[in-house]
């Protein structure tokens, strides 16, 4: 089978059962409301407006991470990845379908997601918000879809070597939400290459780690790309 009409039978999936769309609602949500919530709530002397702006990022970030693990772990329930196996036989070719059909929606909500931040954290901000520059701003829109859809990619490649979206979840959120936040205070160490510091350097107006916004992305790419290979390797070597 062609590799178009494996995506849109992916595609298919994703959009017809409700967790996953309810998750791609979420994703959208959690951004843009816990942006809104920080901009009114901006004081501190380390303030950096444009991270404020996409405070949301952190809440949707878990959002995307349910939706990849949720894609991926459906399969592994009442037989589903043997009957997708049946239809399309070259497991690289499904595995990169399942891949591009998580990205492509959520790369869309994280977008729109940015944008709508940008505008009700500004608003929140008020004049606070007056010294960010439009390409601050858009770096950080398209940084943020595309950090979000790289989090979704990194949970759907670790689901698919653990074979359990409980084990996802039980590894990426207590290390998004406890790891990351204690060592997250160690620029220039180990803590600026984890995958979600390293990300979102493109948030913030001001970083004083070792990556910049785009080096930090390509680092969280690495995160999500090594997951993806390991997840591949899974598919093709073990039994559906």
């Amino acid at each position: 089978m062609e590799f178009t009409p494996v995506l849109h039978a992916e595609w298919l999936k994703i959009r017809t059962l409700r967790s996953l769309v309810g998750g791609l609602a979420a994703v959208l949500l959690a951004t843009t409301l816990f942006s809104a919530l920080a901009g009114a709530d901006s004081d501190g002397a380390d303030f950096d407006p444009l991270f404020s702006v996409f405070f949301g990022v952190n809440f949707g970030q878990i959002a995307a991470i349910a939706f990849g693990t949720t894609a991926v772990s459906s399969e592994f329930r009442g037989g589903a990845l043997r009957v997708s196996l049946a239809a399309v036989p070259r497991r690289g070719r499904w595995f990169a379908a399942k891949a591009v059909a998580i990205a492509v929606p959520v790369l869309a909500v994280g977008l729109v997601g940015g944008a709508v931040s940008l505008a009700v954290g500004r608003a929140a901000l008020g004049v606070k918000a007056d010294g960010l520059s439009w390409s601050e701003e858009l770096r950080a829109v398209v940084g943020c879809g595309v950090y979000l859809t790289l989090m979704a990619l990194l949970a759907a490649g670790l689901t698919a070597v653990l074979r359990s979206g409980v084990a996802t979840l039980s590894i990426l959120i207590p290390f998004l939400l406890i790891v990351s936040f204690v060592i997250g205070d160690m620029s220039g160490s180990v803590a600026d290459v984890l995958p979600d510091r390293a990300g979102q350097v493109a948030l913030h107006e001001t970083w004083t780690g070792t990556l910049g916004p785009w080096t930090g992305l390509a680092v969280t790419g690495l995160w999500a790309g090594v997951a993806l290979l390991a997840g591949v390797w899974s598919v093709r070597r073990r039994d559906a």
